[in-house]
């Protein structure tokens, strides 16, 4: 069966993305009902990632994106494993997508935490164009793929490396998030930042989980930008998660500042637990570029104004949770891999 043509793709997946951006009766039941089947995903978070995939399924952004590679029509198709991730809801629709528009089979092992919605959008893209209903499946077990895709933490890496370390391969680890504060940033631009922080309650590896701060930084300013998330901490899982670092800060006697929702520590991780940001001092910008070069692999995203001479991809304030389709994961070229199988 011979691929789609580009323009073909492009007119489908860009009904798809105006569909997703207008959600109809079922799928609006679905964005509600998701969080009696796992509490962190809120119709406010679905409503959010749907909405997002919407907009990056653009008709212009597609025709950019997709005038980047050469897609051969009749090439064998291949078949590719995806295990997908499950942190925050459809969080391995991208994936997918480029073993779909690339031309090849998905065996989509979805993550027990976001099934229902990737099935759905899938069934709405088969409505779309009945093609695709015969370009993928879900499966519990995986088995005669040709190369595999998938995306876990550091432990399941090791896993995943010893399993399909012999066909074709791109395998994710842990990644974290930085903003870059200059100390003279707007209300409006730390505000968006807050987005950044607590957008999906900063379960993803796009959400900012450090910040790196001039010498002397006061925060009082940051907190009474980001004052209108504090709703964040009605959120039971989000509430125990603030009890639980606040109570071992107060009990070791770790010295932190909080404001009622949101802790923060100054330490020299990337990753900070939930309802905790870590943050460090800097003296000059040459300090924060050798240190987030020194930790590129360890980086999704920095968030700042700033211009920096980095390799890791930089956002605008509010933009870390609104990648466009060529903003690739741990920035391996997911569509350059699966057009060369």
């Amino acid at each position: 069966m011979s691929n789609l043509t580009k323009s073909k793709l492009i007119s489908v997946f860009s009904e798809l993305g105006t569909q997703l951006r207008n959600p109809d009766e079922q799928l609006s039941a679905i964005i509600n009902d998701e969080k009696q089947y796992n509490a962190w995903f809120t119709p406010e978070s679905v409503s959010r990632a749907v909405n997002a995939i919407g907009h990056m399924l653009s008709f212009q952004d597609l025709e950019t994106w997709l005038d980047g590679y050469t897609i051969n029509e009749h090439a064998a198709i291949k078949r590719v494993g995806l295990i997908l991730a499950g942190n925050i809801p459809l969080v391995g629709f991208h994936d997918v997508l480029c073993v779909l528009v690339s031309g090849n089979y998905a065996l989509i092992k979805a993550s027990s935490q976001d099934a229902r919605l990737i099935k759905h959008v899938l069934k709405m893209l088969v409505a779309i164009e009945p093609t695709f209903g015969d370009r993928y499946s879900i499966i519990e077990r995986l088995e005669k793929f040709d190369a595999v895709i998938a995306t876990g933490s550091n432990n399941t890496s090791r896993y995943f490396e010893f399993y399909f370390g012999k066909v074709p391969n791109i395998i994710r680890k842990n990644r974290s998030s930085v903003a870059v504060l200059a100390g003279n940033e707007s209300t409006e631009q730390l505000f968006k930042l807050g987005h950044d922080i607590f957008d999906y309650f900063g379960l993803g590896c796009r959400n900012v989980s450090k910040l790196l701060v001039p010498k002397d930084y006061i925060f009082n300013f940051f907190f009474e930008s980001i004052e209108a998330f504090q709703p964040i901490i009605n959120h039971h899982k989000y509430n125990n998660n603030y009890d639980y670092n606040k109570s071992i800060y107060l009990v070791n006697s770790d010295k932190h500042f909080d404001n009622g929702f949101l802790m923060l520590k100054e330490d020299a991780k990337l990753t900070s637990p939930l309802a905790v940001l870590y943050f460090e001092y800097y003296d000059d910008l040459q300090a924060v570029e050798n240190l987030l070069t020194t930790e590129a692999d360890n980086i999704q995203c920095v968030v700042t104004h700033i211009p920096l001479r980095i390799k890791s991809q930089i956002v605008d304030f509010g933009g870390s949770q609104q990648p466009a389709l060529w903003d690739y994961a741990d920035g391996v070229d997911t569509m350059e891999f699966l057009c060369a199988l």
